[in-house]
């Protein structure tokens, strides 16, 4: 903001503010609550009146009588009747109260139709804002806000235009919507106050969710609430106080408006005074604005003031705000001032005069026109002057102009345009208004504003607002900045990505994973501070190993030395204070340490996944070059989140990103297979050094995605692997007579892959010889040249060792070789089981102990470098595993009691038994078959559903059982028969087994034993005397009825219903999950030895010797995991990243050919096409690419012209005709300008001079508009008051003089100031300062002068004090006898000081005038001469002087050289001397 030569800006005085946030719905939970009361208990106070002091009313009844405080007798304490001061008839709030706790706060409820719910709180006038704040963030759970909108306009109920007022509701909720606004008004149902209650309500009852719900926070004065019994709590009550509107009885005071979210109420123990709460409402807004950001934005919270109507009292905040910086949005048609100004905002300065302004008041103030005095006129021309005076600050939102169609859009642009003209720490204005888009995630202010065609911006540019835009969860502005040139390899950073991790949200599963392995990793020594952690990328790297499995290697390999990157992650959020800092810090450290990590994309995709962004992860793995297996790594990640996460929905949205990525790895390698089959499998099969050397199927495998295995593609690359060496086509009978007959291997039976492709070779040289032919026919053929054969036929050696090597060789030999086993078996158990075991029954020890063998190789045969606890876990969980295990258990068992005298026959009964697991082992051979392969399948579910089932079942028969048991039998001690009656009989029932026990028609007394001494017997029933039967025949009938009908009907039928909804699920999806289940049992028959059983152990014994005695390392054939050269790897990248591409682009083409999409895009042009035509603003663009075309056109007339002047001197051509072509050129140039374009010269005023509120001080100038200063205008009103620093009045005139002498004799030579006196001035009269231009070249590394558009770019030496926003030359008042003003001698050294004095002899005059200074009065003022000393070559003081480049804001006076530029934010007189140096140098400006 322009302003001059200020010493000090004025404070902020709004009235309607609103604080944007990110959004985040207002719940009222009781937790919230109680915390919230907690704080206010124990820091909110009240004020209470300690001083009764009766206001003298006439006829006032007993018990009635009214403190001049404006309570009643009766309210006050007894403190109030025992003054301790001294007494006085006069009463003040400052010191005639005191604070107490308040006792007004919680939870209101409005009985309105709506019931709304608001929180509320009494607070005392005294207390300070960052108390309020801390209740906003901390207590209220508020958002630290991304914007602050001030509205403000008339207190009392107004009416607008229905136009407008829709306008102003849809624009404010749509602003406050867009970038989560906290709305400040005053609270009351009333005036402008009440629209913005009204914008609110439309809001909430137009949305369908609560989230983003509007917080509008009303500060209004308590002693003005009407109804304020209701407010205050009951002791112990947490209900909600119930509050009611009635506009009919509140009489002087004001009722709260419902539709406010938040109320302070500001007490200063007065009651029925208003105004009360302005103070601490400014204070407030001023603390909130000077608050930084949230989301890593690192910039303070904007402000803007918007105005509806208003009276006196709106002028004096539109000015107060203007003066401070904060840019005013303008309703024009919403009355009274708001219109006034708007009538003279475009207006020159010299046409809006006292009359001018006179005239606008009577039309727009009417009914109070006749009551405003000559003095106010005068002072409001003179604000609303100063006003238009500064157009950086001010916009009109006119709803018949088509510049702002919309007041959010009006809102934001005034904020951008006033962000202009104001310095942010040295950053460029774009870059401030970029971070404000970003807070604000406004695209289309982004667009319009920001990324033009005349502005080029660089990937170093816009990395703080890509943090930024991550961070905040972004994706419309990544994808913008990635548009724009942004590189991701330069901007994610160690240190970017670990502030990224630093700023997950606490409610996040992540998040808690990562704090839980900071606080077990004891290597960062202990902790830093409460509630502080160190965290390093080892500790993201650990969580992703456990998401991706131990089958990778770490991302992110721990190094001592990366521990200088370490940022602290806060536990404890309270507000978003902590993480906001974060940024800071940061980027504050040294940006030298650029170490990009190997993969940058991949880290921010890692980051996009981890915390389910699905945009922003969509996004960056379009950057992503290993997209293939990055997309089938974020789906293992999130598979594994959505089983650690508790919140369903979450877990639901999880797993379907996981498919969603799953399904672009399918997309992704269909369109690479289809293009190269070849390249499409290495893709499958290379080691991916990004996601932890592992390979996409083994990622794919890992995540369970049975889609992406039974893909075409991936079962050919199996189909390949399980032949081996052999042609794929080869029929299996062919391969069964071989191996019978293995000579037949050499009979050509058989194809081996080697023999295609020596086929293929010879049809391709064929092929080329005979182009060669048809091209030169006259070459005899057999000098054509002969190409060396790159393959050579396999030999007779390799066709034997590759048949036998090939896993569906080995798989069938293994298939032979088990049948043989088990009739091995089968003959032992019954034909040859001896007491000595037989040679046959060796054998078969023998073959099992191979067996046994095996199981231990692929127990601990570790190719891919697990270790031995991933192995074991990955044995343990295959079932057929389990099996062996089981059945080699088993079978160690039988044998060591067969081989006892004693445990013979038990030995054989266990061996019998293992035979039976061995069977059932035989099914996990038939896998492999296509057609028996799924029906193995259902049957492995199917047993999952008898298992739920038996369970169930047990139920029924064991309570039927025991019951009937009970019943029957009385203490049956026997347990083999216990068992059968409660167990077995029930269970036979079942299946049609009546029991005839349970009918005494049916007793037999020879069936049963009396006493249960006959063990093949059951015991007889209960009896009586008679022998018969005493049971209830009748009852165990019923119960026998009842279980059949439950066990036989209900349970049996829900077992059939179980069984083919598990037939019919795993039927739908058999073919795929015999394709997943497939991998595994190929990649068990391939690492396999080629020896069957028994014969394997001679391929045991060379693996001992080769791994145990030579201690060579286990490596994974190349088939399954293949480790690319680089300049192999790096082509193949780049050609899946072209076949991403083509697969997003055929993605886009289907969505595009929806008719959804069609309907969108038709919908789209149309309201494009109708922006177009409902105003002005397409013809204004048309306008404006005319006059560029037009322009275009002219500088192609004059070139034209130049090359005809110079052909016709050169004899070409007729002059005639050249100069009647010469002469339309010119007619055209000499067109004349509209009158519109001719700009009156404005008169030169000093404006600073005239601040109505005279600096560092309470004295208020007399206000003088523009064309009153000159002293020739007559100003018969004029009466500046006398004020002087020293003294405190103008009592500083000299000896002998009176004071009309002396306002004869010292005039300001520019006109009148409003105040007359010394003020803070020396003297009357002018005051002499310095300013000194120290300038130089700017030299690059080598001592070049830079050149900037053809001259030398020179720099200049400036200062900035702390409380100031613009810099200026070092200089100030000059005393007598002083050679260099005092400031500058605080800022040079002594030395300095010695050779700058030397040196101004020899400088250059530059200006030496009157300065516009706001500390000038009538007869005193100040005037400057600014003298420019220029260093042509480097010397030791320039070196000097260089050393005072600190650049530090946060000093209290800050130095900085910098490049002589317009664009510098300098004070306006200092920009214009800084013009006149350059060009006197001739240097860049």
């Amino acid at each position: 903001m322009q302003q001059g030569n200020k010493i000090h800006p004025n404070e902020v005085d709004g009235r309607v503010r609103i604080t944007s946030a990110s959004p985040k719905p207002v719940l009222f939970n009781t937790e919230q609550v109680k915390y919230g009361n907690d704080f206010i208990v124990e820091n909110i106070r009240k004020k209470q009146c300690i001083y009764y002091v009766e206001k003298p009313q006439e006829g006032v009844p007993q018990g009635m009588e009214i403190c001049k405080c404006g309570y009643l007798k009766s309210a006050h304490s007894s403190e109030a009747f025992h003054y301790a001061g001294s007494p006085s008839d006069n009463w003040h709030p400052k010191t005639h109260t005191r604070e107490v706790p308040t006792d007004a706060f919680g939870t209101m409820t409005f009985t309105s139709l709506g019931k709304n719910n608001a929180r509320y709180v009494r607070v005392s006038a005294d207390t300070s804002p960052e108390k309020l704040y801390k209740l906003l963030t901390s207590s209220w759970q508020l958002d630290v806000p991304n914007l602050l909108i001030s509205v403000t306009g008339g207190a009392k109920n107004f009416v607008m235009k229905p136009q407008l007022r829709n306008m102003f509701h849809r624009g404010l909720i749509k602003v406050a919507q867009s970038t989560g606004a906290w709305i400040i008004t005053g609270g009351t149902h009333a005036g402008v106050m009440k629209h913005v209650g009204e914008a609110v309500r439309d809001s909430a009852m137009s949305s369908t969710t609560k989230d983003g719900r509007i917080v509008a926070i009303g500060i209004a004065t308590w002693g003005i609430v009407y109804d304020q019994a209701n407010l205050i709590r009951r002791p112990g009550s947490y209900l909600p106080a119930e509050y009611t509107i009635n506009e009919a009885k509140q009489g002087r005071l004001s009722c709260l408006d419902c539709n406010h979210s938040h109320f302070i109420l500001v007490d200063d123990g007065t009651q029925g005074v208003y105004g009360v709460e302005i103070e601490l409402r400014a204070k407030l807004e001023r603390f909130i604005a000077n608050q930084t950001m949230g989301l890593s934005v690192g910039i303070n919270i904007p402000a803007v003031c918007v105005v509806l109507e208003g009276g006196p009292g709106t002028l004096d905040t539109i000015y107060n705000a203007m003066h401070n910086g904060t840019p005013c949005v303008i309703l024009e048609g919403s009355g009274r001032v708001a219109d006034v100004i708007a009538q003279v905002a475009t207006l020159p300065l010299s046409q809006i005069t006292v009359e001018l302004v006179q005239k606008h008041l009577k039309t727009f103030f009417a009914e109070d026109f006749d009551s405003f005095s000559e003095e106010k006129m005068i002072e409001w021309t003179k604000k609303i002057q100063d006003i238009v005076r500064m157009p950086q600050l001010l916009t009109v939102f006119r709803m018949d102009k088509e510049v702002n169609k919309e007041v959010d859009v009006a809102i934001l642009q005034a904020l951008l345009k006033a962000s202009k003209s104001v310095d942010y720490r040295g950053q460029d204005n774009w870059e401030h208004q970029l971070k404000l888009a970003v807070a604000w995630n406004r695209m289309d202010i982004a667009k319009s504003k920001i990324f033009t065609d005349d502005r080029l911006l660089k990937s170093a540019d816009l990395r703080n607002a890509m943090v930024a835009a991550l961070i905040g969860d972004k994706p419309d502005f990544v994808r913008l900045f990635l548009e724009n040139g942004v590189n991701l390899q330069e901007v994610m950073t160690e240190s970017v990505v670990l502030e990224l991790f630093n700023n997950l949200s606490p409610s996040s599963l992540i998040y808690r994973m990562l704090m839980k392995e900071v606080k077990e990793d004891k290597s960062e020594g202990p902790e830093l501070a409460k509630g502080q952690w160190k965290i390093n990328m080892h500790h993201v790297s650990n969580v992703l190993r456990e998401l991706l499995g131990d089958f990778t290697q770490p991302l992110y390999p721990w190094h001592r030395s990366n521990s200088k990157f370490a940022v602290l992650l806060h536990m404890e959020h309270n507000g978003n204070s902590e993480r906001s800092n974060l940024h800071s810090r940061a980027f504050g450290r040294e940006r030298k340490q650029k170490e990009v990590f190997e993969d940058p994309v991949r880290d921010l995709f890692i980051w996009t996944i981890l915390q389910c962004r699905t945009e922003l992860a969509q996004i960056v793995w379009e950057q992503c070059q290993d997209c293939l297996a990055s997309a089938l790594a974020a789906s293992k990640i999130l598979k594994e989140l959505a089983k650690e996460e508790e919140d369903t929905d979450q877990s639901e949205v999880m797993e379907n990103l996981a498919e969603e990525y799953e399904k672009h790895a399918i997309g992704v390698f269909t369109e690479s297979y289809r293009r190269d089959e070849e390249r499409g499998q290495k893709l499958l099969i290379r080691v991916s050094k990004s996601w932890g050397h592992t390979t996409s199927v083994r990622l794919a495998l890992e995540a369970d995605n049975q889609n992406f295995v039974a893909q075409g593609g991936v079962q050919a690359l199996l189909t390949k692997i399980w032949w081996g060496e052999l042609a794929v086509d080869t029929r299996m009978w062919k391969v069964l007579l071989c191996m019978v007959f293995f000579p037949l291997i050499y009979t050509g039976l058989l194809t081996f892959r080697q023999d295609e492709k020596i086929l293929k070779e010879k049809v391709r040289r064929e092929v080329t010889n005979g182009d060669l032919m048809m091209e030169n026919p006259a070459i005899p053929k057999k000098r054509l040249p002969l190409e060396k054969m790159r393959l050579k036929p396999l030999t007779c050696v390799s066709r034997l060792k590759y048949f036998y090597t090939a896993p569906v060789v080995v798989f069938y030999w293994n298939v032979v070789s088990y049948f043989g086993f088990l009739w091995l078996y089968a003959y032992v158990l019954t034909m040859n089981f001896q007491t000595i075991p037989a040679w046959q029954e060796i054998l078969l020890y023998v073959w099992v102990f191979t067996l046994f063998c095996e199981e231990l190789r692929q127990l601990f045969h570790d190719p891919d470098k697990f270790g031995v606890l991933k192995r074991a876990e990955i044995y343990i969980s295959d079932l057929w595993n389990m099996f062996d295990v089981l059945s080699i258990s088993i079978f160690a068992a039988g044998v060591a009691c067969r081989l006892t005298t004693a445990g013979f026959y038990a030995g054989r009964i266990i061996l019998s038994i293992d035979f039976i697991v061995y069977c059932l082992r035989l099914m996990a051979i038939f896998t492999v078959n296509k057609n028996l392969g799924p029906k193995i399948i259902i049957v492995k579910r199917m047993l999952k559903d008898i298992f739920f089932f038996l369970f169930l079942l047990a139920v029924w028969v064991v309570s039927y059982g025991v019951a009937e048991q009970a019943i029957l039998i009385e203490n049956e001690s026997r347990l083999e028969w216990l068992f059968r009656g409660v167990v077995y009989q029930p269970y036979l029932t079942i299946f049609g087994q009546m029991p005839s026990s349970v009918d005494s028609v049916n007793y037999a007394s020879g069936q049963c034993t009396t006493n249960g001494t006959d063990p093949t017997k059951p015991t007889c029933p209960v009896l009586d005397s008679n022998g018969n039967p005493a049971f209830p025949t009748w009852l165990t009938i019923i119960l026998l009825c009842i279980y059949l009908l439950f066990a036989n009907i209900l349970l049996i039928n829900l077992l059939i219903a179980m069984l083919s909804y598990t037939f019919q699920v795993v039927q739908d999806n058999t073919d795929q999950i015999w394709k997943f289940q497939r991998f595994g049992l190929i990649e068990e028959y391939h690492g396999r030895p080629a020896f069957p059983p028994p014969f394997i152990i001679f391929g045991h014994l060379y693996l001992f010797f080769k791994r145990v005695i030579q201690r060579k390392k286990a490596s994974r054939h190349k088939q399954f995991k293949m480790e690319l050269p680089e300049n192999e790897e790096t082509a193949l990248l780049s050609w899946e990243s072209f076949m991403k591409e083509s697969y997003l682009l055929r993605l886009q083409q289907e969505l595009s050919d929806t008719n959804e999409q069609k309907i969108q895009d038709t919908a789209d042009r149309v309201g494009v096409l109708a922006e177009l035509l409902e105003g002005d603003s397409g013809r204004h663009v048309i306008e404006k690419r005319l006059a560029h075309l037009e322009e275009q056109v002219l500088m192609s007339t004059k070139a034209l012209t130049w090359i005809m002047n110079a052909l016709v001197a050169k004899g070409f051509g007729s002059r005639d005709e050249a100069l009647a072509v010469l002469a339309v050129g010119k007619s055209k140039e000499a067109e004349p300008k509209e009158e519109d374009e001719e700009d009156d010269p404005e008169p030169h005023y000093h404006v600073n001079a005239r601040q109505l509120l005279y600096p560092d001080s309470n004295v208020k100038r007399f206000p003088v508009p523009d064309e009153r200063v000159p002293w020739e205008v007559d100003f018969t009103a004029y009466k500046p008051p006398a004020y002087a620093a020293k003294t405190g009045s103008a009592v500083d005139i000299p000896d002998g003089q009176s004071a009309a002498a002396s306002a004869q004799k010292y005039k300001n030579p520019m006109g009148r100031t409003g105040l007359t006196g010394t003020g803070k001035l020396y003297h009357l009269g002018p005051n002499y300062s310095m300013d000194l231009i120290v300038t130089c070249w700017k030299r690059n590394l080598d001592g070049v002068v830079c050149m900037r558009a053809g001259k030398k770019v020179m720099q200049y030496f400036s200062i900035k004090r702390k409380e100031y926003e613009l810099w200026a030359f070092p200089g100030g008042l000059v005393q007598p006898g002083e050679a260099l003003p005092l400031r500058l001698k605080g800022i040079l050294s002594p030395f300095l000081q010695r050779q700058i004095t030397k040196m101004l002899s020899d400088g250059k005059e530059v200006y030496k005038g009157y300065v516009d200074d706001a500390r000038n009065t009538d007869e005193a003022w100040i005037e400057t001469t600014a003298i420019n000393i220029h260093f042509e070559e480097d010397n030791e003081v320039l070196a000097d002087l260089k050393k005072l480049d600190t650049k530090d804001t946060e000093a209290e006076i800050a130095t900085a050289w910098q490049d002589a530029d317009r664009k510098n934010y300098l004070y306006a007189t200092h920009r214009d001397i800084l013009q006149k140096v350059a060009e006197q140098h001739q240097a860049h400006y």
